[in-house]
């Protein structure tokens, strides 16, 4: 059994999507990032690549190759999880906590759910995604992004 943990954050931006888990969420603004900045793919996928021993995120899809300019964080999830599979690894369960003040992400867990297990090729109920505020404290409290933990377990 091999666990990893992944974080990642972005800082609001206007005239972006807003994309969590692979959902579009209604929002006035979305995130600033090279790819889709989903946050939640990308802190999932650190989390699975930690556990699996490889490079992180960035590494393995740098913010500087225009390849990955708008790319799709479920697809770049997939490939990194075949990086996993690759050396016998398989996934056995996330455990996500989204953090932000704004949106409301309840009504989209599932989807997310849904989503980043297809991802991971796993059922839905081997990933929980839950979210929290941050109780008005700091740049998340104060509306100016959202931040997410992730951790994994392959064996």
């Amino acid at each position: 059994m091999r666990i990893g943990i992944g974080y990642d954050s972005h800082r609001f931006a206007p005239g972006r999507k807003l994309i969590l888990g692979g959902v579009e969420i209604p929002h006035a603004q979305g995130l600033a990032g090279h790819s889709d900045a989903d946050v939640v793919a990308h802190a999932l996928t650190d989390a699975i690549l930690g556990a699996a021993g490889l490079s992180d995120i960035g590494t393995m899809f740098p913010n500087t190759d225009p390849k990955w300019r708008d790319a799709d964080s479920i697809r770049l999830l997939k490939q990194a999880y075949l990086q996993a599979v690759e050396l016998r690894l398989n996934f056995v369960n996330a455990d996500i906590t989204i953090i932000a003040e704004q949106p409301k992400i309840g009504p989209y867990v599932d989807q997310m759910r849904d989503n980043l297990s297809a991802a991971v090729v796993s059922s839905a109920s081997h990933v929980s995604v839950k979210a929290k505020t941050n109780e008005a404290m700091g740049f998340i409290g104060r509306g100016e992004g959202i931040a997410v933990i992730a951790v994994a377990l392959l064996e």
